[in-house]
């Protein structure tokens, strides 16, 4: 167990003084019934209220212009099952978790609670400081900082429905000849018009949802 141990500190860059912790958080409930042991759902637990501080406490102090809605918006993104499963596996540790009866199987959620468990481990041996390392290195905050295409009709969806607006309406039409079509696409709502183009009309909707949710943020944080 010392090799995995070493590999998995490697990869998550932080050295336990207790070694039994990392045991703990690589334990899926299934393998401690099986074998006995501690089973990682308790650090998960924690993991994920300090991962929750950590990100609220982020966005709080980088983002002063934003709304309670805003920053609500992105703190969802960031620790959502997609983000922290693109973490974990960017991480390369999902290969470590013991669980019983094989992980062909295993959902998303099991392999991406791992960030959270992983984070509530690092709590209890190193302290607050070090697990907000272990956050910050880890690469989550990419997702908010550079923010993902295919999420940008849903983000400006949620963004309307924190003011309490209506949704936006989109507008798209087709040029081009059959075999190498362009969309283009407007996306309107609070007066606001932003265009986007593409070879889809979906990749045209996105980039009209994203260059309106910029306008339209830009616009609320100036007032």
């Amino acid at each position: 167990m010392r090799a995995v141990f070493a590999e998995i500190e490697e990869k998550i860059g932080y050295r336990f003084t207790d070694k039994t912790l990392l045991e703990e958080a690589f334990t899926h409930v299934t393998y401690a019934h099986q074998h006995g042991g501690k089973d990682n759902e308790r650090v998960e637990f924690l993991g994920d209220t300090v991962l929750q501080f950590v990100i609220t406490d982020y966005l709080y102090k980088r983002y002063p212009d934003k709304t309670e809605g805003e920053l609500t918006r992105m703190r969802a993104e960031l620790v959502c099952e997609e983000a922290l499963l693109v973490v974990v596996k960017k991480l390369q540790i999902e290969e470590y978790l013991r669980i019983e009866g094989g992980k062909a199987n295993v959902g998303k959620k099991t392999y991406s609670s791992l960030f959270e468990t992983v984070a509530g481990v690092i709590y209890l041996d190193g302290g607050y400081e070090s697990a907000k390392k272990f956050i910050f290195d880890s690469g989550l905050m990419d997702v908010v900082e550079k923010p993902r295409a295919k999420d940008a009709k849903s983000a400006l969806q949620e963004y309307l429905q924190s003011l309490g607006k209506q949704p936006p309406v989109y507008q798209s039409e087709k040029e081009g000849k059959d075999n190498a079509p362009v969309f283009r696409c407007k996306a309107t709502a609070l007066g606001k018009t932003a265009t986007g183009e593409g070879k889809s009309k979906k990749s045209a909707e996105q980039q009209a949802a994203a260059r309106l949710l910029k306008t339209l943020q830009h616009k609320t944080s100036k007032k």
